[in-house]
């Protein structure tokens, strides 16, 4: 990657029903981490959750998206306030590369690599179980690294379950049938 080419934000599918998206953020590569791996950091952007950092660890992951903004945007019909997903840690090279369980798909990878003084971030969710989940998870991971960006850079996250519902409409319309 080089500072000419534009990084697109959407996310892309690399394989049937496996999503990669990518975000270039503020470095140094450390704090990137430390907002994957670090409850309070990481339920600013994603999920709260403590993390033992040991391949075999397992962690619950609790999601308040309407706590993401302040006020809240409208949470839609057939959302709870709260969310909940048992985890484990399968692969960990702090502070490079962390890859988990993550429900009915084949599990998450988090990849940061260092580019000049930012971190590039490429997060790939691996074979998600059908389409309309796949729509649901690439607007959520899109509407989250947008809040991710915004927190890294100080400004102001944009509204989360507007940006999701606008998104995931999105997706729907650039990813194939």
């Amino acid at each position: 990657m080089n500072d000419l080419a534009p990084l697109d934000v959407h996310g892309v599918l690399t394989e049937p029903m496996t999503l990669r998206i990518q975000r270039l953020l503020p470095g140094p590569i450390d704090r990137v981490w430390a907002y994957i791996t670090e409850s309070d950091l990481r339920r600013r952007w994603l999920a709260a959750g403590e993390m033992e950092m040991r391949v075999g660890a397992a962690f619950e992951f609790v999601w308040r998206n309407d706590e993401l903004n302040d006020p809240p945007s409208r949470r839609p019909e057939g959302f709870d306030a709260e969310h909940r997903l048992e985890c484990q840690v399968t692969e960990l090279d702090p502070p490079r590369r962390l890859a988990i369980t993550w429900g009915r798909s084949d599990g998450v990878t988090f990849e940061l690599e260092p580019v000049g003084q930012k971190v590039l971030l490429t997060i790939t969710h691996r074979r998600l179980p059908d389409r309309d989940m796949l729509l649901k998870v690439s607007a959520g991971w899109h509407a989250h690294l947008d809040i991710l960006e915004a927190r890294v850079t100080g400004t102001v996250p944009p509204p989360f379950w507007d940006g999701w519902l606008r998104l995931k409409k999105d997706y729907a319309a650039r990813l194939p049938e």
